[in-house]
């Protein structure tokens, strides 16, 4: 099922259930699909969606740090619901040796030797494990391997 047809049935029965944190959070996903759609005069690929969608759950991580921090344990509460709901939405996420695996597979393609090159890696893994694995964590990786 396409992702906006399946936030617009979770709505609804968000709505019929009367689930508020359910709601919002969808209406937050449903609302920042739809100003990049204005942004971009055109209707989103599934790529597109997952970018926005990685980034809705990478800024819920964030608030949670920094609610955290500060002692503000109700909006960690209210961020971890949001983000549990979000996470819905992603696809399955891959596991760290398969990470690795493309990571070594992209290098190895590229013919990557030095930390130089490791814009050209990103160029390639990064369309690979949007919405599937953390970004940053994967750069980390490849950082390391690049500086060996």
């Amino acid at each position: 099922m396409d992702v906006n047809a399946r936030i617009n049935e979770e709505m609804v029965s968000a709505a019929k259930a009367k689930d508020k944190v359910r709601l919002s959070a969808v209406r937050m996903l449903k609302t920042a699909l739809h100003n990049k759609e204005i942004d971009l005069k055109q209707p989103l690929n599934e790529t597109e969606t997952m970018q926005i969608l990685s980034g809705l759950v990478k800024q819920r991580k964030d608030s949670i740090e920094q609610f955290a921090k500060g002692g503000r344990q109700d909006l960690v509460e209210k961020e971890e619901a949001e983000l549990k709901i979000l996470q819905e939405f992603m696809p399955e996420q891959m596991s760290d040796e398969e990470v690795d695996r493309l990571i070594q597979k992209t290098i190895a393609d590229i013919g990557a030797v030095s930390i130089k090159d490791m814009g050209k890696v990103m160029k390639i893994l990064m369309p690979q494990i949007t919405g599937k694995a953390d970004g940053k964590a994967a750069g980390e990786k490849v950082k390391a391997l690049l500086s060996q």
